[in-house]
């Protein structure tokens, strides 16, 4: 299972990358995994602001639909397109080509809450 160490977690199983005050957010490869083939990727929040641990989209796959809660407060910037049309990128590849959306941070002290690399694969038992 890949858990990179340069991202943070969510207790939730979002992944974020920080880099200034943007950032990049989508599923954990733990997360994908439980939930299966994905097959639909719904972030209608592009443009709003989100506070952190709210609802900023949802994630179907073939047996269930699963809430993405945001890691960090921020305004939805962008979210990737090329999941409309291929949404099996979260699954084959959940934290380079399945990024799900980039945010522009509101709030950058929440980041010490998240979970580092480690305290995550404690988290779920790795």
């Amino acid at each position: 299972m890949n858990i990179p160490a340069d991202l943070k977690y969510t207790k939730d199983h979002e992944w974020i990358k920080i880099e200034g005050n943007k950032a990049t957010v989508g599923i954990t490869d733990f997360a994908q995994g439980e939930l299966g083939d994905i097959v639909y990727v719904d972030i209608s929040t592009v443009g709003q602001q989100i506070n952190q641990h709210d609802v900023f989209g949802t994630v179907e796959a073939v047996k269930t639909v699963s809430d993405l809660y945001m890691p960090i407060s921020g305004k939805i910037a962008e979210f990737n397109k090329s999941l409309e049309s291929a949404p099996e990128k979260v699954n084959s590849d959940p934290y380079g080509e399945g990024w799900m959306v980039k945010v522009e941070i509101s709030t950058p002290a929440e980041a010490s809450g998240l979970l580092s690399a480690d305290q995550y694969k404690e988290l779920i038992g790795k």
